[in-house]
């Protein structure tokens, strides 16, 4: 079976795919135009699909010899699942893989933004640092606040581990459904903005769904205390990422950590001249042991598809 890669994995996942079927990958290219994710669809059996691959529903428009599109990823927001699924394509994912180094990278932004790390980087890299003063880049104390998180899945519940048992913070959350088990001592509350009232910090790990675009606004960034620090790990266009250029600039919050951008891999000069805002290259899973887990999952779905056999991980 002829399979597409569309981005360069790690070495043991990429020797794994050759070894199973007849393998194409695109070394060093963007993801898939969609027009390229059509053709695609034309002229493979299999494809593994990654982060902006162009798998819109125009994509599926002509002829479509491929069977699954096996994601390298949990989020699959790059692929309109209702009209692959009409087009006869299966759709998997790989959740569970990417949960750890994820909640990771939360708390890496959360510290960072806290302590005003990037800005004392920034400050010794330049060579203007001269030395140490007793009032010198005061950030925010972390042990004991209150974290806030929107949404208590997989991911969201690991970061609330890791705030409270390892930093002592009380959490509230958010969630579209009930949660009765948090695992920990949490205070599930009835909106968005109840929980972005009351926390200290708040991470946003929802899933980017037409109902989380833009979850984050000017209305609801206006319920944020001016303390306050905001931290996404999700997705970039659930934040009005325009809206939160306005909140800090003004100092209505004060700061924000950010892995995934609104218009991404395009960030806003405005954000990167913000001092008060940590950026990261969309980092959330670069850890190797992890792009492998998430390769072989991929796999895995991969293989099970080719023996006849039900997906494992179906989206």
């Amino acid at each position: 079976m002829k399979l597409l890669i569309t981005q360069t994995l790690p070495q043991s996942v990429m020797d794994a795919a050759a070894s199973q079927f007849d393998t194409s990958t695109r070394d060093g290219l963007p993801p898939l135009s969609v027009e390229e994710a059509r053709d695609a669809l034309a002229s493979y059996d299999l494809i593994l699909p990654s982060l902006g691959d162009g798998f819109t529903a125009a994509a599926f428009d002509g002829e479509v010899r491929c069977k699954l599109l096996a994601n390298f990823g949990v989020g699959y927001n790059h692929i309109d699942v209702a009209a692959a699924h009409a087009a006869g394509v299966a759709v998997s994912n790989t959740p569970g893989t990417v949960t750890d180094a994820t909640a990771d990278i939360a708390m890496t932004l959360l510290l960072m933004s806290a302590r005003r790390a990037s800005e004392g980087e920034a400050l010794l890299r330049s060579g203007r640092w001269t030395g140490w003063t007793p009032t010198q880049l005061l950030g925010s104390h972390v042990t004991g606040k209150t974290l806030g998180i929107l949404g208590l899945g997989r991911i969201g519940k690991a970061i609330a581990k890791r705030a409270h048992f390892g930093f002592d913070m009380n959490i509230v959350f958010h969630n579209r459904s009930r949660i009765t088990d948090a695992g920990l001592p949490a205070t599930q509350l009835a909106s968005v903005e109840e929980v972005l009232a009351a926390a200290d910090f708040t991470v946003v790990a929802v899933p980017a769904t037409p109902e989380t675009y833009h979850l984050i606004n000017a209305e609801t960034l206006a319920h944020m205390p001016v303390h306050a620090h905001l931290i996404n790990i999700a997705r970039g266009d659930i934040v009005d990422e325009t809206a939160l250029i306005a909140a800090l600039q003004s100092g209505q919050i004060a700061g924000a950590g950010l892995d995934v951008y609104e218009f991404e891999p395009l960030v806003a000069e405005a954000l990167r001249e913000i001092a008060n805002v940590t950026l990261l290259p969309h980092m959330g899973t670069a850890a190797l042991e992890v792009r492998e887990a998430m390769g072989n999952m991929a796999l895995d779905n991969l293989s099970a598809f080719a023996a006849g056999k039900p997906l494992t991980n179906p989206v």
